[in-house]
């Protein structure tokens, strides 16, 4: 036996984990060839199930005698099903591969076509020239449509920088007009146009999940197939003919949110979620991993995870030479090549293939000597080869064995685009080809249009009544309609009126309780609601205690797929932990991403499932905006509605907790999203009724829109709800006190919201008694509500500049109001001073401006300048600037209130 032979039987050997090292002799030859003539045996004989047994068996025997056996979390450098067992394919190759290449001229032809006609605005060709084919036949023989009822249909998550490919296909299927391609990344031309990537917002019938940024599909395609089955565990829907499927680039992985949910996945048992990775081996610079594998890589992570792991690595051109490579030393050169090189060869003719990956074997140049280098140089990669991705495919949506399964599918990024870009490091950014290149990819996939046509690069769509047309949408019809899409028109739900909510309200009163404890006796209220308590989905990353949710573990259950398999060691408590295979409660651990993957999935249950779910997502506040903005960025994008309540809000107002986790700035977070309300309301009654308003807009009326909610820790006295203010809170302010103070010195107008609404009362008092100024107290549920509509009358009325003036709520209500005017919050000063151009007189704010510590809440608001003291010596600095106080005044009441006026500015301690 030649050295390379050898080398390759060896590598072989190390690949499927046996023991066996190459330097190690084989001591009984003859009890090697009865194992082995077994082995052969019980597999020609009773399938490779038993095989996969008797070897299972084996192992664990050995390692209970302490005999570690090799890791075997990846499989050699082939498909993973093979030839024998290849389903046959159903469809019609000539017509499929037809239909293929006129969608993949379009998806050319938007891109290069934009960008000649200038402007400049971009797009990729080469994602889509990777994974076409991995789209059509899903498109053709898996992905379920809506069906008749509108809602009975898998769910696609479609990588972002396909979407020219998605685009060209519903164009071809009559959904998208010329129009429409040629104005792609042109949203606001004449007759509209496409967006660049999915996007729901945007294209409201047309996308359902946004997929841009990297990595957010992956992780909420995880946590929906999971709602799915919440779903179904809950009785609310039968989702059980339902998939779920995420297309990811094999560069997307290095995101951590790709990868980081994939153990829920598997522990969930979800056999619903299908993730296809298009391995093309190349991100944006250069290769994903020029020094491995990164197929191999993401084999060994997801069988480690649990997960069903298919390998589509060579197309059916190899099938001929692997059988008859008895030696394996071709899978052992398969396996040897680094993706570097693997990308290289992409590129090159075949007289190169042929020196340098058969070349190093003798063997294997013998292999391919009847093989012209024309012929190598074709040889396909799996991903391309619609028998090997069908194959895949099919047993991934027959895997019911309670696992997630991945489709590992090799590609050349930039495929079919020749010297333009196929597979070079620049294939990513491809967005222009001259003309040669035109009319070489015209050829290739035999496009019907001129040489002088293919310079104007014109879309192409076969008559009506073509045999390509009839069977794309036939295959359509059987499988459900055309996807992706999105209905418009969505049902309501007839929810809890605010006298409903009363009871909540009134029981809050007088009582010393926080505006958590507020939130939460809402939430059970309307858990327990008999018109839509069903469809509340409470949502929480392991901080159930901290909120004191605790109390809602036996009367809703956390939902768990197993149901609870254990005795919980706090079984003898009335709180106690209480997992349930219908549990209400999304309780998922230490990951704020998962959570609001899940909330996405609950919000947006009424375009995809035709059920109103309403998500309650309860989290510390500095971990949201801050830390998962994008996902929530996500969530407006794809039209969800739901409430977020920031819990432990306010930089002074959690106790103790320090830098990290002390929030003054999420509220300035959420100016940048349109479809949030943003709301830090004081008292009980305050978050009842922006509650039961938020209700009634998103699903009593449909609004498409997210309702946040700050609630914070501390605990004092709610008062009763004053007559007629619910639309002061809703809108934004309202004059909750007034103090009168006879012969008073001065008026003065002091805003304050949440907890630092207190301070303010207080230093209302102060001002009263101790400067002899009267005032009016206002409480501000949301600067950003008051600053939205504002500036919308400001736009308007510049825009209609012969037409009556629209007032705001903000200076209707502050209209004749003396100043000057004070606001304290518990964040940052940039969230009051939104209100400076609408401000009918001077106006000062005072804020949190800083880095939080671990202290008191009275230390903590004397550091940052928010504690009644704080607001009496600004009034009074103000009145002085007014002239009504001398600066001899202001300095006497700063030691008289013992404040220190050398201290640091907090915003730089």
């Amino acid at each position: 036996m030649s050295d390379s032979k050898t080398m390759a039987q060896d590598e072989v050997k190390k690949q499927l984990g046996e023991l066996e090292r190459s330097a190690e002799v084989d001591v009984d030859a003859a009890e090697t060839k009865e194992w082995m003539a077994s082995l052969e045996y019980v597999l020609k004989s009773k399938g490779q199930d038993r095989v996969r047994f008797l070897l299972e068996k084996l192992r664990n025997r050995a390692a209970e005698q302490g005999v570690q056996a090799a890791a075997d979390t990846t499989t050699p450098y082939l498909n993973t099903i093979p030839v024998s067992e290849q389903p046959a394919y159903p469809g019609n190759r000539d017509l499929e591969r037809r239909i293929k290449s006129i969608i993949r001229w379009n998806a050319m032809a938007m891109v290069v076509g934009g960008n000649k006609r200038g402007g400049g605005v971009g797009g990729h060709i080469s994602t889509f020239a990777s994974s076409a084919t991995l789209y059509e036949v899903a498109f053709n023989h898996f992905f379920q449509g809506r069906g008749e009822d509108g809602y009975s249909g898998d769910s696609v998550y479609f990588q972002g920088h396909a979407s020219p490919g998605m685009y060209s296909r519903a164009y071809v299927e009559g959904r998208l007009t010329d129009e429409k391609l040629a104005n792609f990344r042109r949203e606001l031309a004449p007759g509209g146009g496409l967006s660049s990537y999915p996007h729901p917002w945007l294209m409201p019938d047309f996308w359902e999940y946004p997929t841009v940024s990297m990595g957010l599909g992956p992780i909420m395609s995880i946590y929906q197939a999971r709602f799915n089955e919440y779903l179904r565990d809950r009785g609310i829907k039968d989702t059980s003919g339902q998939r779920v499927w995420a297309f990811l680039g094999d560069g997307e992985c290095d995101e951590p949110e790709t990868l980081g949910a994939i153990g829920l996945a598997s522990r969930e048992k979800l056999d619903n979620l299908i993730f296809v990775i298009n391995c093309n081996l190349q991100r944006l610079d250069g290769p994903v991993r020029g020094n491995g594998k990164i197929i191999q890589e993401l084999e060994s992570i997801f069988r480690g995870a649990g997960w069903n792991v298919i390998k589509v690595v060579w197309g059916s051109e190899w099938d001929e030479l692997l059988q008859r490579d008895t030696t394996g030393l071709l899978a052992k050169r398969m396996g040897e090549v680094v993706d570097g090189q693997y990308q290289k060869y992409s590129g090159m003719p075949g007289s190169y293939i042929r020196e340098h990956f058969f070349g190093k074997y003798p063997e294997l140049l013998k292999l391919v000597e009847n093989f012209s280098d024309e012929k190598l140089e074709k040889m396909r990669r799996g991903g391309h080869d619609p028998e090997k991705v069908y194959a895949a495919y099919q047993q991934a949506v027959e895997s019911k064995n309670g696992k997630p399964t991945v489709v590992l599918a090799k590609t050349i990024k930039g495929y079919g685009l020749g010297e333009a870009g196929e597979g070079r490091n620049v294939a990513h950014n491809q967005k222009k080809l001259n003309e040669a290149e035109l009319l070489e990819f015209r050829s290739r996939f035999g496009i019907p249009i001129s040489d002088e046509e293919v310079v104007n690069t014109p879309f192409y769509k076969p008559p009506a009544g073509s045999n390509e047309i009839k069977y794309l949408q036939q295959r359509r019809e059987a499988l459900g309609g055309y996807l992706p899409s999105r209905p418009t028109e969505h049902p309501t739900l007839e929810v809890p009126s605010l006298s409903d909510m009363g009871k909540t309200i009134k029981r809050l009163e007088d009582k010393s309780v926080s505006t958590t404890f507020a939130v939460v006796q809402t939430l059970i209220a309307l858990c327990r609601d008999k018109k839509i308590g069903k469809y509340m989905v409470p949502i929480v990353p392991d901080e159930s205690r901290t909120f004191g949710m605790e109390g809602m573990f036996t009367q809703f259950g956390i939902y768990a797929h197993a149901g609870q398999l254990y005795e919980p060691i706090d079984s003898a408590i009335l709180q106690k932990y209480k997992e349930a295979q219908d549990g209400q409660i999304l309780e998922e651990g230490i990951t704020e991403a998962g959570s609001m993957a899940s909330f996405n999935a609950a919000g947006t249950a009424y375009s995809c499932h035709g059920v109103n779910m309403i998500p309650f997502f309860i989290y510390y506040s500095m971990f949201g905006f801050q830390r998962i903005g994008d996902l929530i960025w996500a969530a407006a994008d794809m039209r969800a509605k739901g409430f977020l309540i920031g819990g432990t809000a306010g930089r002074t107002t959690l106790n103790g907790e320090g830098l990290q986790h002390q929030d003054g700035h999420s509220l300035l977070n959420a100016i940048a999203f349109p479809t949030v309300r943003a709301y830090d309301p004081a008292f009980a009654y305050e978050v009842v009724v922006i509650i039961q308003h938020g209700l009634q807009k998103m699903y009593g009326e449909g609004e498409q829109c997210i309702y946040y909610l700050m609630s914070e820790n501390e605990e004092y006295s709610h008062p009763s709800m004053p007559e007629g203010c619910e639309d002061g809170i809703v809108k934004g302010m309202y004059k909750f006190r007034s103090r009168e103070v006879k012969d008073a010195k001065a008026r003065v107008q002091l805003f304050g919201s949440g907890a630092i609404l207190n301070c303010v009362l207080a230093a209302q008092e102060l001002l009263a008694e101790k400067y002899g100024v009267a005032s009016d107290v206002w409480s501000v549920t949301s600067y950003t509500q008051l600053r939205r509509d504002a500036a919308a009358c400001d736009r308007w009325n510049m825009l209609h500049p012969t037409e009556t003036p629209r007032v705001s709520y903000l200076e209707e209500t502050l209209q004749g109001v003396e100043g000057p005017f004070i606001s304290a919050s518990d964040y940052v000063r940039a969230l009051a001073e939104q209100l400076t151009p609408w401000i009918p007189g001077d106006y000062f704010v005072l804020g949190t401006d800083g880095m939080g510590r671990s202290e008191t809440r009275e230390a903590l608001r004397r550091h940052f300048e928010v504690d009644a003291e704080s607001v009496t010596i600004a009034t009074l600095s103000r009145l002085c600037k007014s002239g009504v106080f001398k600066p001899a005044d202001v300095q006497s009441a700063i030691e008289d209130l013992g404040y220190d006026a050398d201290k640091q500015d907090p915003y730089y301690a």
